[in-house]
């Protein structure tokens, strides 16, 4: 008989969130869809085989939302994984939805808070979730886009609600400004997730705060993204050479200048390729030294 093959140690180490010991190293599920985020993916067994191997690979936390897709990357994870390993921590969020050609709406209202988080437990197939990120829009000022008034403080008592109800067991948010954070913390936060890379570090006052309150920081575009306003980290040219002289790819060398700043950072690079992504697990192995962090450090100011 042969043996079970045995999962390896998560390179990058351990952290916890809402309660749970996770690879620092996740996963994001926003690429598995497909253009856009939206519609089926170009090849399902390719984006199957990805989740498969990236909980070999030591990954258990699995960052995904029902409106990827929409409906598509819970789905391809029920069907990849579940029953799902005792040791997954399955983080979502809400506050958005999609129209019938594909673009971001807002779902900011309680009631639709609640109906994106019973949406996210049946299709993932799970009685709860173990972080529910609330997403906030851009330049949110209290409105939903819909003609009604949606204040942060109403949202974050139905946030409390399902988390009391066991709906959910930590609460987080994402896209937030750092006064709304501040209003936020009082409720427990269990992480934050907002825009920040090498390149980009519009979001220090915010990492900074969660610093001070022991708040998980899990950046999304960690390496840049698609979007024509984000800058590529794996494109710089001093990323490229610090890549070079490691024997590294540009990939890991923006995700280990993220890991190195605290044992709080969680890092969620997403990829539809098995290939980038033991890539970009591997990450965790990368050293970099002070000269280099040095060099880094330089490339960007916190204005975007």
């Amino acid at each position: 008989m042969t043996a079970p093959e045995q999962r390896l140690e998560p390179p990058g180490g351990t952290a916890v969130l809402a309660g749970r010991p996770v690879a620092r190293i996740g996963f994001g599920a926003m690429q598995l869809p497909g253009a856009r985020v939206f519609g089926p993916p170009r090849d399902r067994e390719t984006a199957l085989a990805v989740l498969r191997r990236a909980v070999e690979l030591g990954i258990n936390h699995l960052d995904t939302a029902e409106f990827y897709g929409p409906h598509v990357a819970n789905e391809l994870i029920h069907s990849a994984l579940h029953p799902y390993p005792a040791d997954l921590v399955l983080v979502s969020k809400v506050g958005a939805a999609r129209d019938a050609q594909g673009g971001w709406i807002p779902a900011q209202r309680p009631e639709q808070l609640r109906s994106g988080v019973e949406d996210n437990l049946r299709s993932l197939g799970v009685d709860q979730l173990d972080v529910v990120n609330l997403r906030l829009h851009e330049g949110h000022d209290g409105h939903d886009g819909q003609d009604d008034a949606v204040d942060l403080d109403s949202q974050l008592a139905e946030m409390v609600a399902l988390r009391d109800e066991g709906k959910i067991s930590g609460i987080g948010v994402s896209n937030v400004t750092a006064d709304q954070l501040r209003q936020a913390l009082p409720v427990g936060i269990a992480c934050v997730q907002n825009a920040y890379s090498l390149l980009d570090r519009s979001g220090e006052p915010i990492f900074e705060l969660c610093r001070q309150h022991d708040v998980a920081w899990v950046p999304f575009f960690p390496l840049g993204s698609a979007f024509p306003d984000l800058p590529k980290v794996t494109e710089n040219p001093a990323v490229v050479a610090a890549a070079a002289t490691l024997g590294a790819t540009p990939a890991q060398v923006g995700l280990a200048w993220l890991l190195g700043h605290g044992p709080s950072v969680l890092i969620i690079p997403g990829t539809s390729s098995v290939e980038h992504l033991e890539e970009n697990v591997k990450a965790g192995y990368v050293q970099l030294d002070p000269e280099v962090i040095a060099v880094l450090d330089g490339l960007a100011t916190t204005d975007r």
